[in-house]
């Protein structure tokens, strides 16, 4: 819901990192794959309780993972593979921290598999919302290589939660509940969302001649 906000913004103030990316001579997918490297060693920390840490960690991680479409739009890079790269390496990133808060604190553990579960529906509802919308040639929400469809819960408020999750680690029962009632909500509104733009349109001329043909045949 606030991806699109961020999005608009960032490339006021990453031109030096992107300037870095070229002088090193990476390309995109490199940088996708080291936003991924840090959310791993974020969810590390997160195993042996450095909150902290993970939260700088996390947050670096998603610095490059915004930047990465800004380089390769910046350096003529966009490809097909790259955005299922940037996606894929998305979910894993929030998979791998909740995997580290499930060894952190195994007291949740019901949560931490509810959020796992909904994650794969809301990725899910997602891609398929976004790919009906561009077969119906809808206007896209943004620039981004693949489309997805709009949901409460998307990148920004996953970091969101997890942030509120390492400030207060002692009030997991209350914030992690509250984030899976956000995910199902998201499925559930998405799906609402794709009932009202994608069902058919009906007719009402053809529910009449439905309803003679039924009264024909109570006839016969």
């Amino acid at each position: 819901m606030i991806d699109n906000v961020f999005r608009a913004r960032l490339p006021r103030f990453t031109g030096p990192l992107l300037s870095l990316y070229a002088r090193l001579g990476w390309t995109p997918n490199h940088v996708s794959a080291l936003g991924f490297a840090i959310a791993l060693l974020a969810s590390t920390a997160v195993a042996f309780h450095l909150w902290w840490v993970a939260f700088v960690l996390w947050w670096v991680s998603r610095l490059a993972d915004g930047t990465d479409g800004l380089f390769a739009r910046q350096t003529g890079q966009v490809s097909d593979f790259g955005a299922y790269v940037d996606i894929v390496l998305d979910m894993a990133a929030y998979g791998s921290m909740v995997l580290g808060f499930a060894v952190a604190v195994p007291a949740h553990q019901a949560q931490w598999m509810m959020m796992l579960f909904l994650y794969i529906l809301c990725i899910a509802s997602a891609l398929a919302l976004g790919m009906l919308e561009a077969k119906q040639e809808r206007v896209p929400r943004d620039d981004r290589g693949l489309r997805l469809g709009a949901g409460l819960a998307e990148g920004g408020e996953t970091g969101i939660a997890y942030s509120v999750f390492l400030f207060f680690p002692n009030h997991l029962s209350v914030t992690t509940s509250v984030w899976v009632v956000v995910l199902a909500v998201t499925v559930i509104a998405r799906t609402a969302l794709a009932l009202q733009i994608l069902a058919p349109a009906r007719d009402p001329s053809n529910c009449g001649e439905l309803t003679s043909i039924d009264h024909e045949s109570d006839q016969l």
